[in-house]
């Protein structure tokens, strides 16, 4: 099973509702080298999809190029397209326009832009890509293929926002998007699964009508392997189900602010932080021993894809 490590590496003050086009601090960018021992001790190397705040600082660029040097981090994308510009009148700091909301040309100049830090960063294109707040409708697909990025990993499974995306049908196994000519772009979703796959189709038969109580589901009959948002023993459940049910790759993630005291709720103080790293390690290293498993990144999965016998997108209402 191939295992994606993947931070979104970006700006912070979102945990505090702050969506600034400017002035937000990216401090939490030179906590990064902690996560070496994930890729040189236990052979995790990382993916970091980063926001234009962070590919245009002249602080962050060294410690994203020894991270990618050193512990064979993959550069990839990821666009706040809020504080990516051009601004203008949608940037005012309050909850930011759902993405399909933007103007198209002002989207696609959003984009080019951060494409365009990250090619002057790496001196080569970015080719993986996440939108922020999982916020991508399978409309703005084509898009993404028009402007050079041949994996896409801004599915989340099991949620649904109101006046937003609906992932909730969406497969937790990588899959050819249909929206964009065969095999141009494959769709890396974050794994997470339901209970039971019953219980899920229910619920969204229930309750697709009604997004905020159809992404409770997300509180109780979700499982995953993301270190913020489930327990140990969670991950480890998500993982043995997700391997019994066929799943052939294993795709989990946090925020790099998420690994600064006191930049999310769920990271207070210095022993939060210390805590949520040994508990990312504990897990990496019962998942060698439990399971036949490789790291790889999302750019490596991109290049093998093609062997992997990956289906295209099955039958199912929602927006991937």
């Amino acid at each position: 099973m191939r295992v994606i490590i993947s931070l979104d590496v970006e700006e912070e003050g979102l945990f505090s509702g702050s969506y600034k086009a400017t002035g937000c601090g990216v401090r939490n960018v030179s906590l990064l080298p902690r996560l070496a021992p994930l890729s040189q001790e236990l052979g995790f190397p990382l993916t970091l999809f980063c926001a234009y705040t962070v590919l245009s600082s002249a602080d962050c660029r060294p410690v994203l190029a020894w991270m990618r040097d050193t512990c064979g981090a993959e550069i990839a994308a990821h666009l706040h397209h809020w504080s990516t510009p051009p601004f203008g009148p949608d940037t005012g700091g309050g909850p930011p326009l759902r993405t399909h909301c933007l103007p198209p040309e002002l989207l696609r100049s959003r984009l080019r832009n951060l494409l365009a830090a990250g090619r002057d960063f790496q001196s080569a294109p970015l080719t993986s890509f996440r939108m922020g707040r999982w916020d991508l409708k399978a409309s703005l697909l084509p898009l993404l293929v028009e402007e050079g990025i041949t994996l896409d990993s801004s599915i989340c499974p099991l949620r649904a926002f109101a006046k937003g995306a609906d992932h909730f049908l969406a497969p937790a196994d990588p899959y050819w998007a249909d929206q964009v000519p065969d095999h141009s772009l494959l769709e890396a979703p974050i794994t997470q699964i339901p209970l039971h796959p019953v219980l899920a189709r229910t619920w969204y038969g229930l309750t697709a009508s009604q997004p905020d109580l159809l992404d409770k589901f997300h509180f109780w009959g979700t499982l995953s392997a993301n270190p913020i948002w489930h327990s140990a023993a969670i991950m480890r459940l998500a993982s043995r189900l997700h391997v019994g049910r066929g799943g052939k790759v294993l795709s989990l993630f946090w925020h790099s602010s998420e690994m600064l005291p006191g930049a999310s709720p769920h990271i207070p103080n210095q022993a939060a932080a210390d805590a949520l790293l040994q508990k990312i390690t504990d897990f990496l290293q019962w998942l060698k021993e439990r399971f036949n498993v490789q790291g790889i990144t999302a750019a490596r999965l991109r290049a093998e894809a093609e062997t992997l016998g990956f289906n295209g997108r099955p039958a199912g209402q929602g927006d991937w």
